[in-house]
């Protein structure tokens, strides 16, 4: 028999059933708590509010565990590539070779988009930040595919939806890039991979062949792999919350987008880059900042270290930690910024303060070591963030719609005035 959780109210006992995940994880269901008590719970931000259960991704922060289907993001890493996570994320289980290949075939045939959005992206100043176009030229693809509004779409449209949002958001992120520097764009070229058709749009220029380095190659594999889900954190949220008002995929995505370019949710790897070159232009003294982090009457902060999620350690950093020593042996970059990185790890890894503390260095701190040391600008890192994060917001929406979940309606506790009467202009 399953455990019930008996709340008690005003003298009156309410018996709710306890939910337990297959991991274990135990949540009380208080969905009939105010129809039947007049009561609602209150948990500003949802720190304890599971609003969904979910097959997709699992998180254990105190113990260091992400895994995605059931999967170790170890194993994956280290053994897939973002195209075979991505598929796994939306669908399930690992693709067949055959099905990998149909997958990836069908993403190459829909990378181009309608001339049209041309005009939309010429409409934006050079100035625009990348994650604006970013979310704006996501959204218009409504405009294009109106088919994508139906509430009732069949199975074949949802797949044909997913299959052009995973194939054109690369040329639009290449695109928002090329904006922000005044370049003509590059279109995508389907005999290269996933990863090395958006760097060809990146960084190709008209005269020239691009030649993908395949140190790189692998390492923003891995980094789009390991920003590919993370459970029900605020854009994965607001993804399946806009959704749930039967909005379209694109829409949904969009809103997602702009959740992420909060600066307290997608630009951690971008606010790593500023402190460095804050630290540089200090005088590049990093013994000096890291006893400043140690000093809680200094304000400074080492950005980059510790994660508010992972208790113990960021799994994903140890992964992407032998990546970014790869691709700065293989690139031979000679940049200040990324030598103090490097001091700022190894007394992070080897002082007492921060060991003691768990303050291991996380994701975000070798992402923004790895982005800039190929050449990807800082207003492109969250860019790069929504580019990885993709197949899990899309996965989140196919559950959503799949499980015929109600639209999102939260409640709130009113705190402001009391009934009180107008008053007129003149009396006031």
């Amino acid at each position: 028999m399953s455990d019930i959780a008996e709340i008690t109210l005003e003298g009156k006992s309410y018996q709710m059933p306890v939910v337990v995940g297959t991991e274990d994880e135990k949540a009380i269901d208080i969905s009939s708590l105010r129809s039947a008590s007049g009561y609602i719970t209150l948990d500003a931000g949802y720190k304890n509010t599971g609003a969904t259960t979910s097959a997709i991704t699992f998180l254990d922060g105190e113990k260091g565990i992400l895994r995605y289907r059931g999967y170790p993001i170890e194993q994956l890493a280290e053994k897939s590539s973002f195209i075979e996570v991505a598929y796994l994320l939306i669908y399930g289980s690992l693709p067949t070779t055959a099905e990998l290949q149909d997958f990836s075939d069908r993403i190459s045939r829909h990378t181009l988009v309608n001339e049209d959005m041309r005009k939309i992206l010429d409409g934006f100043p050079s100035a625009a930040h990348p994650m604006g176009i970013l979310s704006a030229l996501v959204s218009s693809l409504t405009a294009f595919y109106p088919e994508s509004l139906k509430s009732n779409q069949s199975d074949e449209e949802m797949e044909l939806s997913i299959v052009r949002l995973m194939a054109k958001m690369p040329t639009i992120a290449a695109w928002s890039y090329k904006n922000s520097v005044g370049h003509p764009v590059n279109y995508p070229k389907n005999n290269l991979d996933y990863c090395s058709n958006f760097m060809h749009m990146m960084f190709a220029y008209p005269t020239e062949t691009y030649e993908t380095n395949p140190v790189v190659v692998d390492a923003l594999n891995k980094l789009l792999i390991l920003h590919a889900d993370h459970e029900q954190n605020c854009s994965t949220s607001t993804v399946r919350l806009v959704g749930s008002a039967h909005a379209s995929l694109y829409s949904s995505v969009s809103a997602g987008i702009s959740a992420l370019w909060g600066p307290l949710h997608g630009g951690a790897n971008q606010a790593v880059i500023e402190m460095l070159e804050a630290i540089k232009a200090d005088g590049g003294d990093s013994k000096k900042f890291i006893e400043k982090a140690k000093d809680k009457n200094d304000p400074f902060r080492l950005m980059g270290f510790g994660h508010r999620v992972y208790k113990n350690f960021d799994p994903r950093a140890k992964i992407i930690k032998k990546s970014a020593d790869e691709v700065l042996a293989a690139l031979g970059v000679k940049d200040p910024i990324l030598n103090i990185a490097k001091e700022l790890e190894e007394a992070a890894l080897n002082d007492p303060y921060f060991v003691e503390r768990k303050l291991y260095p996380n994701v975000d701190f070798y992402s923004g070591i790895i982005y800039r040391a190929i050449g990807i600008p800082t207003n492109m890192f969250t860019v790069m963030f929504a580019l990885g994060r993709l197949p899990g917001w899309i996965a989140q929406w196919k559950e959503m719609r799949e499980n015929k979940e109600p639209i999102g309606r939260p409640r709130q506790v009113y705190v402001g005035e009391t009934e009180r009467n107008y008053i007129d202009m003149e009396k006031r």
